[in-house]
């Protein structure tokens, strides 16, 4: 009996761990209203190296009220985690798929029946979405043009795709393209047009884009305007005021995203659009990687533009409510760094869904940190450290620690980030725990030639987090796959036990 009731525990632990792990992965379609600012999406990004399950962030949304959410590609399971859902969705297609889109518009039909036809239900448990973003600023000169003659051609094919398969006058074909796209020499609104080596191009795109009601889905990025400029005024890249504004016509510019906005109204007018509809895709702060990303300047620069979306004020040009997607939810950790350092902590929320400042997604004030990601699991509570003894070897460190921030992320150690104040030693251990962290901390990942060790005691200093790294959204699967097995063969065992 002693035996039997061994069995019957495991079992039951067994049955407990297998829920844990796929019920956070299966709750995200189990939602149906939501409550929270209509003006207001979210840029879900997955170039991390261990990503939440997408049933957590489905749940994540749903609990912040946030109803739009834009994708950069067309993952099933992510976009599965939306099904009965509120949450309007953008799918994106990859620049990397641009080309056999734009050759055949064969292919098309078939990306859109395999990527879009197969979520559409009329039964409330469907996947509702709206938009469909063909690339992703395909036109920045540092593609040196990679894209000028396939993004067009395949923005028409998957709008005529969706055309034919019925869903043409729901569900719109759009281009997500970088401010860069227009310009303004004197940085007056009025003064702006189209870029030069594009104007031509992008005549076409803006027209199609009004013949087929859909919007022009433009990036603005504060941030960039004052990283790029070391004279930029800091104030005017915020909400609040404080800085000299700028004078154009009869209109006044008291804030960098304003006049941006405008500069793209005004080159849609000249070239015969000015009704365009416009969304931002993309606009929101760092908080880590520079000295002026930090999570302090984050809530100004998030709270000054939830007000004006709650107040649905529009621009001085166009006073009518903005919709914008905030970039971006999470951190990813594998973004490239060829920007800036900041490029990897765009998040609201850390790598693991938990958050990182106070922010009311309604606008009306309230400073409250968001709900945090729920059923997260975590590798064990365990950080890989320089012994101490190992500074005696600082000929052997350098390539050790160049080695580990090569193949992990060590911008929080950058000028004016949030680890920058380290000494030597913090500064190695730093790195090694990054590392060791993205290598699922691995024993061999600690060895760093004998400099290094796993410790049990947390490594993190003041504001400096050393983090331990989450159970990847593959690996839950994996051992919830694992664990079921495990339950069914023990459920035989125990009726034959018993």
């Amino acid at each position: 009996m002693a035996r039997a009731m061994f069995i019957l525990w495991s079992f039951s632990a067994i049955l407990v761990i297998w829920w844990s792990a796929f019920s956070a992965i299966l709750v995200g379609s189990a939602y149906y209203n939501i409550a929270g600012p209509a003006s207001v999406g979210v840029n879900w990004g997955f170039q991390s190296s261990h990503p939440l399950a997408p049933g957590i962030v489905a749940d994540l949304l749903y609990d912040n009220g946030i109803k739009k959410v834009k994708l950069f590609d067309a993952d099933v399971w992510t976009i599965n985690a939306f099904s009965g859902s509120n949450v309007e969705v953008m799918v994106g297609i990859p620049n990397s798929q641009l080309q056999d889109l734009a050759s055949s518009p064969d292919n098309a039909r078939d990306w859109v029946q395999k990527n879009i036809t197969r979520y559409i239900r009329n039964d409330n448990v469907g996947v509702d979405i709206r938009y469909v973003g063909v690339g992703n600023e395909p036109f920045l000169t540092s593609y040196n043009g990679s894209y000028m003659k396939t993004t067009f051609p395949a923005l028409k094919n998957i709008q005529k795709a969706l055309n034919e398969a019925g869903f043409g006058d729901k569900i719109k074909a759009t281009i997500p393209l970088n401010a860069d796209v227009y310009e303004s020499r004197s940085n007056i609104p009025s003064e702006g047009n189209f870029r030069k080596d594009i104007q031509d191009l992008m005549v076409q795109i803006v027209r199609f884009l009004h013949e087929n009601k859909a919007p022009f889905l433009v990036n603005i990025y504060p941030f960039l305007s004052l990283y790029q400029n070391s004279k930029f005024p800091l104030d005017f890249a915020f909400f609040d005021g404080g800085s000299q504004p700028i004078q154009d016509k009869n209109l006044q510019y008291t804030n960098v995203f304003d006049a941006n906005f405008d500069t793209l109204v005004w080159t849609l007018k000249k070239n015969g659009v000015g009704d365009l509809k416009i969304i931002v895709g993309e606009v929101g702060w760092p908080t880590d990687g520079d000295k002026n990303a930090n999570p302090k300047l984050a809530k100004r620069f998030y709270d000054g533009l939830l007000k004006k979306l709650a107040n649905k004020e529009g621009t001085p040009l166009r006073p009518e409510p903005i919709q914008v997607y905030l970039f971006s939810l999470f951190d990813e950790d594998m973004k490239s760094i060829a920007p800036g350092g900041f490029e990897r902590h765009w998040g609201i929320f850390r790598y693991d869904g938990h958050p990182k400042f106070e922010i009311d997604f309604t606008g009306q004030g309230k400073d409250k940190m968001p709900t945090g990601a729920v059923g997260v699991l975590y590798l064990d509570r365990q950080w890989c450290v320089l012994k101490n003894d190992s500074l005696k070897k600082m000929s052997e460190v350098g390539a050790e620690v160049d080695y580990a921030c090569s193949n992990s992320d060590c911008t929080s150690l950058t000028y004016g980030s949030s680890c920058n104040n380290l000494d030597m030693q913090g500064n190695i251990s730093y790195a090694f725990n990054m590392y060791y962290q993205m290598q699922d901390q691995s024993v061999e990942a600690c060895k760093f030639n004998g400099l290094a060790e796993i410790v049990k005691q947390n490594a993190s200093q003041g504001s400096c987090l050393f983090p331990i790294q989450i159970v990847s959204a593959g690996e839950r699967i994996r051992l919830a796959y694992g664990a079921s097995i495990l339950v069914g063969l023990l459920s035989i065992l125990f009726s034959f036990v018993l």
